[in-house]
């Protein structure tokens, strides 16, 4: 199999609540919900880099597409990570999510590998980690 990730898909409680957070507070691009008309296709796509996209679905929609109960969550089982130029864009990113909403979770703090970093979590608490490397210099 190629490494190969076209699709990031989470799993929202309300999909209208994730919508504004990511588009009206993140000001990720969207064209909205599609797919209302389905009984459990209701989706939020977002396009991101190199045809990357992050969905936002309804847990009980992956759970009905899946086959799988709707189980417990937790914030720790993977993170997004959102790589930026400076300390500054760090910052920048984290106010304006803690505007849209988030709850932020750890400050952005130097980091011990050399690094400045922060954590928050999105309505449905999901772990972003917004972070600056100096050795990722785009």
């Amino acid at each position: 199999m190629k490494p190969s990730i076209t699709v990031i898909t989470i799993g929202v409680n309300d999909l209208e609540e994730s919508l504004r957070f990511y588009r009206d507070g993140l000001g990720f691009p969207t064209e909205g919900i599609i797919g209302k008309e389905f009984e459990y296709g209701a989706v939020v796509f977002i396009q991101l880099q190199g045809g990357l996209r992050l969905a936002l679905w309804p847990r009980k929609s992956i759970s009905h597409d899946s086959g799988l109960p709707i189980g417990l969550t937790s914030s720790t089982e993977m993170t997004l990570g959102h790589n930026v130029g400076s300390k500054v864009e760090v910052d920048a990113v984290m106010q304006q999510a803690k505007s849209a909403g988030a709850i932020i979770v750890k400050p952005a703090h130097d980091t011990f590998w050399g690094g400045y970093s922060g954590y928050f979590q999105d309505p449905d608490g999901h772990l972003w980690e917004i972070v600056w490397n100096p050795q990722w210099e785009e």
